[in-house]
């Protein structure tokens, strides 16, 4: 298995730790439903340029 450089572990913007997904350089997400096993924590992201927002949305 090779290594793709430019790559990295999105992690969890509530703990930290490592998710199943990883994101390139050109990787573009919107409205991106992350989840971490560790925490059991879903929470909504946009990346881009290898920058991840999390997004907050207003309670009704």
């Amino acid at each position: 298995m090779s290594v793709i450089y430019g790559t990295e572990w999105i992690r969890c913007p509530v703990c930290g730790s490592k998710t199943r997904d990883k994101i390139r350089e050109d990787t573009v997400l919107k409205n991106y439903l992350l989840y971490c096993p560790k925490c059991k924590q879903e929470t909504l992201i946009e990346v881009t340029n290898l920058q991840i927002t999390v997004i907050t949305e207003p309670d009704a």
